[in-house]
């Protein structure tokens, strides 16, 4: 029985770098629809989420199951407890990547992102998909150095973030109010995606450690 219920809690972790690995792609894809106005890929982004959102689905209804039948305690708790968590999580990670994609698709044929800011979002774009790549790695790993590195992406998200508004109340901004409102949309986005893998990261170092950390970071 004992050797049955490792497996599930294994197959718990195994989902969740696959749902992390979907997220990853669509987080990917979503951001070149955005710089390059491609409609088919943000339409295939916006679609393939229902893919992540089955497995959240699935996930859920699994840790039910197990709490309910096993009545875990201790670190198996905490494991299928973070399992939920970490699910919801990557869930909201993959909304944020269909709302991008979203915000390429209403402005077609035209690029949502004026081409003053093209440089801070391509930034920004690679810096979510570092979080997003590092977030399949540490669930595959739980490798804590990918951990801290989340963190610093996020640091580097959060900065990008306060340039978009430093450009948009610029005397020197000359976007339309639909500019205004993509930028300000799309720079949200990408900022709460840093968030959710910092969340991500710290549950996982309380599953390695047993202490839930307020800051991974350390000495950059």
């Amino acid at each position: 029985m004992r050797r049955i219920f490792d497996a599930d809690l294994k197959q718990l972790g195994d989902d969740l770098a696959v749902m992390s690995g979907l997220v990853e792609r669509a987080i990917s894809r979503a951001g070149t629809a955005l710089m390059t106005a491609d409609l088919q890929l943000a339409e295939s982004v916006i679609a393939d989420d229902a893919a992540i959102d089955a497995i959240n689905r699935e996930l859920d209804e699994r840790c039910i199951l197990l709490l309910a039948q096993q009545q875990p305690v201790a670190t198996d708790l905490r494991i299928i407890v973070s399992a939920l968590r970490m699910s919801a999580t990557l869930e909201r990670m993959g909304d944020l990547a269909r709302h991008i994609a979203q915000v390429a698709r209403l402005r077609y044929p035209h690029e949502a992102i004026p081409h003053g800011l093209k440089g801070t979002f391509t930034k920004m774009h690679d810096a979510a998909t570092d979080v997003a790549g590092r977030t399949t790695v540490l669930l595959h790993t739980h490798d804590l150095d990918a951990a801290k590195a989340i963190e610093r992406d996020d640091d580097t998200l959060d900065d990008l973030h306060s340039d978009t508004f430093t450009a948009m109340l610029s005397s020197d901004w000359t976007g339309t109010p639909q500019e205004t409102v993509d930028v300000t949309l799309a720079g949200r986005y990408y900022e709460r995606f840093g968030d959710h893998g910092v969340s991500i990261a710290r549950r996982v170092t309380y599953l390695v450690t047993g202490e839930f950390a307020e800051d991974l970071r350390g000495e950059r």
